[in-house]
């Protein structure tokens, strides 16, 4: 049956979270405060890089765009999840929700494929140590970082054209914010084909990047197994731990959303992961980045110490 036949859905009703009570005024009041410390930490990251000279090197200026693309796709979802928090079942206008669907989508390929650059610049520091910062020059780290903001954005065309074309006989999405699954439940015609293409486009950029970022670290276990001392080998894994927990968060939750069997995201449950990717990876990513990092550590003193002296 053709589109024109159907009634064009103007408006979309985000079910959200519906606690009540006691719990509601918890419920946003954690959100709230982990929203305000994910914008503060990511924040000072990228101030701390800009600020230390210590800290210009690729591997925190990847770093510190990184932390730039968590505040904005941190901002992305929590207010419309604050929203259906503090009011319940909160409309959204149809142009906004598609619009937020996009950008969301960009934002996270785009982080998709920074954390594949991220996991060549360890191994070429690891890898191929002499040649390093011929290889990774300031202006390869500009043209690594705008590719991958490209490539996210252009992507995410695919998936977010598609479902801003469909028609839409109900508007109530079971989510906090507009996402694929929960949009394409409301369409008035079969979205199989839809799903498909969906997941060819998410699961093959996503897989390629991990696929990518496995076999590098695999050519950095086998490059630091040849370090002669045990310190040389604790040290230059450790520089690879924290990007190793970031992918580990990011990669699982969203192939468990996106690719993962229908089951897992029945029930309301593929809200709750979501949360794992769109909310609490942004917030402990300056935190896994800066904990037990003494760089990082010495940076804030330095910078703590040339504040002083100015106030002084």
């Amino acid at each position: 049956m053709d589109h024109v036949n159907y009634t064009w859905t103007q408006t979309f009703i985000l079910a959200g979270f519906t606690p009540t009570g006691t719990l509601q005024h918890l419920a946003i009041f954690g959100t709230l405060c982990i929203y305000l410390l994910t914008l503060a930490g990511n924040l000072f990251i990228i101030i701390l890089v800009q600020a230390d000279s210590g800290l210009s090197t690729p591997m925190y200026f990847f770093i510190s765009v990184l932390s730039f693309l968590e505040l904005w796709y941190v901002s992305t979802t929590v207010p419309t999840l604050l929203h259906t928090l503090l009011h319940g079942h909160s409309p959204i206008p149809s142009a906004a929700c598609f619009f937020q669907l996009y950008v969301f989508h960009s934002l996270g390929m785009t982080e998709c494929y920074l954390l594949g650059v991220m996991a060549l610049d360890r191994y070429l520091a690891i890898c191929r140590p002499l040649h390093y910062h011929a290889l990774m020059s300031r202006q390869v780290q500009l043209r690594l970082v705008g590719v991958t903001w490209v490539a996210g954005f252009s992507a995410a065309l695919v998936p977010a054209s598609l479902t801003a074309t469909l028609p839409y006989c109900l508007e109530e999405v079971a989510h906090y914010f507009c996402d694929l699954a929960p949009l394409m439940q409301l369409a008035c015609v079969d979205t199989s084909w839809h799903a498909q293409v969906y997941i060819v486009v998410i699961g093959v950029i996503n897989t390629c990047n991990l696929v990518l970022i496995l076999t590098l670290y695999g050519g950095i276990v086998k490059s630091v197994l040849k370090l002669p001392s045990a310190a040389s080998r604790a040290k230059a894994f450790s520089t690879c731990s924290s990007h190793i927990t970031v992918v580990t968060l990011f990669f699982g939750s969203a192939f468990i959303v996106y690719v993962g069997p229908p089951d897992i995201r029945a029930e309301g449950r593929g809200k709750l992961i979501a949360l794992v990717y769109t909310f609490l990876t942004p917030f402990l990513n300056p935190i896994i980045y800066t904990l037990r990092n003494k760089e990082v550590k010495e940076a804030v003193k330095r910078v703590s110490q040339r504040v002083k002296a100015l106030l002084n």
